[in-house]
């Protein structure tokens, strides 16, 4: 099985959507509007201004799995004094390939590129099973995340 590894670009946009779309719907995710268009407009300004990055693996010319990074910043703090955060979304991994270490090479990709960015950390809502591969890279658990709904 050879497998390639790239950065994202618009070419592959449209199957990186059906892998997110897919990745949500797994997740359990209720299905109540059409997704594409927010989606496709989010990724089109993010990856344009760079605070948008993913790379894929692709077995011939299908993606196989997708990772993602979005970039924001906050006030420095002393856990992050550079204010920048790498937020990590979008690793999905089509069933077949999982458990080969292609999530850890496409982690280690975006993880890299969060460090050319100069965050100071990177934050994620892990799966059960994700929350495996990200403990395993040395991520830590936090339990003080909390959410309010709009």
């Amino acid at each position: 099985m050879n497998i390639n590894f790239k950065r994202l670009s618009k070419c592959e946009l449209e199957a990186f959507i059906t892998m997110r779309i897919n990745q949500l719907r797994e997740e359990g995710t209720t299905e109540d509007i059409d997704l594409r268009p927010a989606l496709r407009s989010y990724y089109n300004k993010h990856m344009e201004d760079g605070t948008f990055v993913s790379w894929i693996a692709l077995v011939g010319e299908k993606i196989i799995a997708t990772s993602g990074i979005s970039f924001v910043e906050k006030p420095p703090y002393f856990g992050c004094p550079s204010g920048k955060i790498g937020l990590l979304s979008s690793m999905y991994m089509d069933g077949d390939y999982r458990r080969k270490g292609i999530a850890k090479k496409l982690l280690s990709f975006v993880v890299e590129e969060a460090r050319k960015y100069g965050c100071g950390t990177i934050q994620i809502t892990a799966s059960d099973l994700g929350a495996l591969l990200y403990m395993d890279f040395g991520f830590v658990k936090n339990d003080n995340f909390m959410q309010y709904k709009l």
